[in-house]
């Protein structure tokens, strides 16, 4: 799963999505630490989005609060984290 390259710091405002255009559950990448990581979104506000996110290659998680610069849609599978909500959203399918 190939992160972003692209610095946060010098993206266009006018390509930047609100963050209340992602919705719980949605696959973003999220910039932490000088790195984009795999997360999941919770929660969604004008003016931030509440995400859950994987701070390095390992089997835990951390939640964070961030603006729209710091988040992209994710389009690859993690394993780690979206395997949870593939079957949640599963389950609401079939019901």
């Amino acid at each position: 799963m190939a992160a972003p390259t692209i610095d946060p710091h010098q993206r266009k405002p006018t390509e930047v999505a609100p963050t209340d255009s992602y919705r719980p559950t949605d696959p973003v990448w999220v910039y932490r630490s000088g790195t984009w990581r795999a997360g999941v979104v919770e929660t969604t506000s004008a003016q931030a989005a509440t995400v859950t996110y994987r701070p390095r290659d390992s089997r835990g998680t951390g939640v964070d609060t961030l603006t729209a610069r710091y988040l992209l849609p994710r389009a690859e599978i993690d394993p780690m984290l979206d395997a949870s909500v593939l079957r949640l959203n599963a389950l609401h399918a079939a019901s």
